[in-house]
């Protein structure tokens, strides 16, 4: 504490206790009071006064005390200070010194290397010098050899070398033309021993089985008397069955069993899980019957589908739109020369990413490019021109990639592949049609010439509906009785039967059979 703040403080407190003294004698009288008052003043005041200079003194010594201390630390650290500065001097004092000694015995090794290498350029020069006496020596020889063979052998120099340079070229196109055709002979024995190792391998890991599709299902009945149940009163069932599916129902001596005919694949799968559903349901009539075909073309359309996420997922193709894995789908229900056109795209998109593998190319547009090469099939029913064309227009609205569609157009040599990728696409397609019992060629053109007869019909107008049926010798056609009547329907088959005898090849002949119903229909409300 400051000494003066301390002695105010004493003083301050002794006044008040003065202050208090003298108003408690206050009473005893005036006098006596301020007297004794005054005497105790005087002594507070006095003992207040020993008291600073004593505080004064102690505070005095205590600075003294402190500044000699500070002195003597001062020194101290000057003193460590000078003896750190004085060490670190030393040190590199010595490491300068040991520096000085390195360089001056690098100088000294420079000065013995200098010395040798001018001893080295001495000798070498009196080495060039030798060895141009010698070249000289040499040149001169040459020369006069020179002289003796043109003398002997009657030809300048010049002449000399054009003679052979000329016969060197011979010897040259000669050789070169046996080693190019050499070089060309192994490339090609390699080539196709490559080839025919990259095809063996894609066949080997894709061995994909091939079932031939028939042109008939089998539908299993509980008992015979089914039979007669489907084909109803005066055979109003079965007439409703087929006019709705446009298959021909055999119903013959086979035991508990009928036999669905018909060279579209879809009709007929519609036919069988309708008449499935009918005979476990019981209710067969003609109503009931027309329910049934539109839940089992329901059932068709969602197994569609479900076919082509299938073929997507086993082929790990990716992003492809909706609306082409349903066209993909409906390629389960379509065959090539008997070859089901879905299990064939599958194999040619996994032969086209092998291939692709074994070659170093983007094995995921490959696959993508045979899964989708025949994917025209789908639609060559309700499109006009070849399978090719449609494919590459369906896949154009689709946005798919330009390789992708070129690979689609060259794949029949349409158009001439330019990519790797349709190269390989078109290997792979002909891989999988080629191999033993993959295709037939009779059952693709039944297949065409029922399609055929389907298409004349139907080009004319007032024609419903159209379904080639009996195997391609009945033709069953559904009119609009609204703009073909009675009397015209005679004149309609006619002009059918001429186009179909002067457009077809065909076995026997085609009944050409028209069929006009008037149904009228309300509702009680």
């Amino acid at each position: 504490m400051d000494p003066i703040l301390a002695i105010v403080l004493i003083i301050a407190a002794l006044l008040i206790g003065a202050a208090a003294a003298g108003f408690i004698a206050y009473g005893k009288g005036v006098e006596a009071g301020i007297e004794r008052r005054k005497q105790q003043a005087e002594s507070i005041m006095g003992s207040a006064e020993k008291e600073a200079e004593r505080i004064l003194e102690d505070a005095g010594k205590d600075a003294e005390n402190k500044k000699k201390s500070a002195l003597i630390e001062a020194k101290d650290e000057i003193h460590k200070l000078r003896s750190d500065a004085e060490k670190e001097i030393k040190d590199r004092r010595a490491e300068l010194t040991r520096q000085e000694r390195r360089i001056q015995q690098k100088e000294e090794n420079l000065d013995k290397k200098t010395d040798n290498l001018e001893k080295k350029d001495d000798i070498l020069s009196q080495k060039i010098k030798s060895a141009e006496e010698k070249l000289k020596e040499a040149e001169a020889i040459k020369k006069s050899e020179m002289d003796i063979l043109e003398r002997i052998s009657g030809f300048t120099k010049e002449q000399a070398k054009e003679y052979i340079i000329s016969a060197l070229e011979d010897d040259l196109v000669h050789e070169k033309a046996v080693k190019v055709s050499a070089y060309e002979q192994q490339i090609k024995d390699e080539c196709q021993e490559k080839a025919r190792n990259y095809i063996s391998l894609a066949i080997a890991k894709v061995a994909a089985d091939q079932v031939s599709e028939a042109a008939v299902s089998v539908v299993p009945l509980p008992n015979d008397e089914m039979k007669g149940r489907i084909i109803g009163r005066e055979g109003r069932n079965i007439r409703t069955l087929e006019t709705l599916t446009g298959v021909d129902l055999i119903i013959d001596d086979t035991p508990e069993a009928i036999t669905l005919s018909c060279f579209d694949q879809i009709r007929r799968e519609v036919a069988r899980i309708a008449l499935e559903k009918l005979i476990a349901d019981g209710r067969i009539h003609p109503t009931r019957i027309e329910e049934m075909v539109d839940k089992a073309r329901r059932e068709v359309e969602y197994r569609i589908k479900q076919e082509g996420e299938r073929a997507v997922i086993e082929t790990n193709v990716h992003g492809i739109n909706h609306e082409l894995i349903k066209l993909i789908g409906r390629l389960r229900f379509r065959t090539s020369y008997r070859q089901n056109v879905l299990d064939h795209s599958i194999e040619v998109a996994q032969l086209a990413g092998v291939l692709a593998s074994e070659l170093g190319v983007d094995a995921n547009m490959a696959r993508r490019a045979g899964l989708l090469h025949d994917i025209g099939k789908a639609l060559t029913s309700e499109i006009e021109g070849s399978h090719v064309q449609i494919g590459v227009d369906v896949c154009k609205k689709y946005n798919e990639n330009q390789n992708i569609i070129h690979a689609i157009e060259a794949h029949h040599n349409d158009v001439e592949p330019k990519t790797v990728i349709a190269c390989i696409v078109q290997a792979a397609d002909a891989i999988s049609a080629a191999r033993p019992a993959a295709r037939s060629e009779n059952y693709e053109s039944y297949i065409k010439r029922l399609q055929k007869l389907e298409e004349i019909c139907n080009s004319y107008e007032g024609v419903e509906k159209c379904f080639a049926v009996q195997a391609g010798r009945e033709v069953r056609i559904m009119v609009v009785p609204e703009i073909i009547n009675d009397e015209k329907m005679v004149l309609v088959a006619r002009q059918i039967a001429q186009q179909i005898e002067t457009e077809m090849d065909y076995p026997g002949q085609i009944k050409v059979n028209l069929i006009r119903e008037s149904r009228v229909s309300d509702y009680a409300k």
